[in-house]
């Protein structure tokens, strides 16, 4: 047995791109970024930053592209793949490319937060005096205003 999973918190490095395959299947790319604080060798902190660039399909793909945007926070859930190339100067370069399963938002956006897009989710009011331990309830919002 194998297992290729790969979990990212980080912040989205541009608006998500949305296009179709010649099938109509939604595809959504974006990058994401990852920071982290290290000693370097004379022991002062430097932040280090990880790229990877994210692709979501389907359904999923569309509610991304809706409402995520460059700098917003998200959970993203799939498997690493690496991809390689050689750059215009002849370099060999890599990518970190994750194939997304699941795709959380952590930030509020546009009303929306801590909706898992890969279920059917009402938007989360933001109120912390709703009876749900500050999670929210659903807005009064119509069926088909819900993009799920």
């Amino acid at each position: 047995m194998s297992f290729n999973k790969m979990i990212i918190v980080g912040n989205l490095g541009r608006d998500p791109e949305m296009r179709y395959t010649p099938q109509g299947t939604a595809v959504c790319s974006f990058t994401m970024a990852t920071n982290e604080r290290r000693k370097d060798k004379s022991g002062e902190q430097q932040d280090v930053t990880t790229w990877f660039k994210v692709t979501v399909w389907g359904k999923q793909a569309e509610t991304v592209s809706k409402y995520l945007t460059k700098g917003r926070r998200a959970y993203v859930e799939g498997r690493l793949h690496v991809e390689e190339w050689t750059d215009r100067e002849g370099k060999q370069r890599h990518t970190l490319e994750v194939n997304a399963t699941d795709v959380h938002f952590l930030d509020s956006a546009q009303g929306v937060e801590g909706i898992p897009v890969n279920q059917s989710a009402r938007p989360a009011n933001t109120s912390a005096a709703s009876s749900d331990g500050g999670r929210g309830g659903a807005p009064d919002i119509e069926d088909d205003e819900i993009p799920f």
